[in-house]
């Protein structure tokens, strides 16, 4: 085997131990989180007997305090230079929390604890994305943020199955399942506490003055990134809406935890191996492939007229997000010095994570009022539009 081909298999296979530790925190954390996420709607609704509108309160004011919290944690990981302490105090708080959603009798309990847990997301996700960002060159970027989102989709993936799994055992015990999300939670906080240490990884690079919270003397590659972004996150509504598509065409309501789980799994599958990509090719066809594909799926969704159609496009979900979840960070990172790519990782996080709630807004108005074939089309069009514009404008 000639020597080339030995280097591209070890490259392959081979991973810094930070990226390694950091997975397996995200599986852990992602198993913890959605054990919760898909039966919470049913707990609150047929065990507190709490309203729709309450429902959508909770999750509101949840996603929106997260969305926010990542542009601060980012701007004081920029500032101390530190990322254990704040993964830390984020991931604790998170899955710590959880299983006080078993002691929980009203919906304003209910939303405390899911406060909580989206307080701990805002503080963890930009230093770890900055961790892996400053832990790995830009030639093997795309493989370690790819890695990191393949081992965050299979633990998305795990968590209904084995929620499911208890519930079918328990006779439907709710809180069973909220004691239990404990378990991979305490393992993902041992991994921080005695796995996590990225003394000789960190501070690869030439340290940059950091940033203020804003878009002054920010790299302008990275303001015009951000504005697309935030642009087709207004078009990528709720994946709930793709529930209600699925029902609509008959796909049986049992089955549609399985299609998110088969939507994940190919997210897992493709997160590595397009990631390696990125790093061959560059970030930006990829990306921009990514938004095609995401136009042509929901495009796909507005149209589809039978289940067979709908198990296909949530096959080529997966794909979809494969090409932009890690991809869009690896990005970001390139193009941002170190030492200035917390702050920016977290105004990205911030723009896109506060554009996702109009975005559900407007779908729902598009479909009550013109249908579902619009709703999705207009994301569709959005979509395209923000490729045009990275095209366009080579951003």
């Amino acid at each position: 085997m000639a020597p080339n081909s030995k280097t591209k298999i070890k490259r392959i296979f081979t991973m810094n131990p930070i990226i390694v530790a950091l997975g397996f925190i995200s599986l852990f954390t992602d198993l913890s989180s959605n054990m919760i996420v898909p039966i919470l709607p049913l707990y609150l609704s047929s065990v507190l007997h709490v309203q729709t509108s309450s429902i959508g309160i909770i999750e509101g004011i949840a996603e929106s305090t997260a969305s926010i919290l990542k542009l601060f944690s980012g701007w004081i990981t920029d500032r101390v230079g530190k990322y254990k302490p704040l993964m830390l105090v984020g991931y604790g708080l998170s899955n710590l929390t959880k299983p006080l959603f078993a002691l929980s009798g009203s919906w304003g309990q209910v939303l405390l604890v899911r406060f909580s847990d989206r307080i701990g997301k805002g503080i963890r996700t930009s230093p770890r994305d900055v961790l892996v960002a400053n832990s790995t060159t830009k030639e093997e970027r795309g493989k370690a943020f790819g890695f990191r989102r393949a081992m965050d989709a299979l633990g998305a993936a795990l968590g209904p199955l084995v929620a499911f799994g208890i519930l079918a055992w328990s006779m439907n015990n709710y809180r069973l399942v909220f004691w239990l999300s404990v378990i991979p939670g305490v393992l993902a906080i041992i991994l921080i506490i005695f796995f996590l240490n990225y003394k000789e990884a960190a501070g690869t690079g030439k340290q940059a003055k950091p940033l203020k919270i804003g878009f002054k003397n920010v790299n302008k590659r990275f303001i015009w990134f951000s504005l697309v972004a935030t642009l087709f996150t207004i078009g990528n509504f709720s994946d709930a809406f793709l529930s209600l598509r699925a029902l609509d065409t008959g796909m049986r309501p049992a089955l549609i935890p399985l299609a998110f789980f088969t939507l994940n799994i190919v997210s897992s599958i493709f997160s590595i191996p397009v990631g390696m990509l990125s790093d061959r090719i560059g970030r930006r066809p990829v990306l921009i492939s990514g938004f095609i594909i995401f136009a042509l799926i929901y495009f796909g969704f507005g149209m589809a007229k039978n289940v067979i159609w709908i198990w296909v496009l949530f096959i080529f979900y997966g794909l979809y997000y494969a090409f932009t979840e890690g991809i869009q960070k690896a990005y970001i990172a390139d193009i941002v010095p170190e030492g200035q790519r917390g702050t920016a990782m977290g105004t990205y996080n911030a723009m896109t994570g506060i554009a996702a709630l109009p975005a559900s807004i407007i779908a729902g108005f598009l479909w009550q009022n013109f249908g579902p074939f619009v709703a999705f089309s207009t994301s569709s069009i959005i979509a395209i539009i923000a490729a045009l514009l990275m095209i366009l404008f080579r951003i």
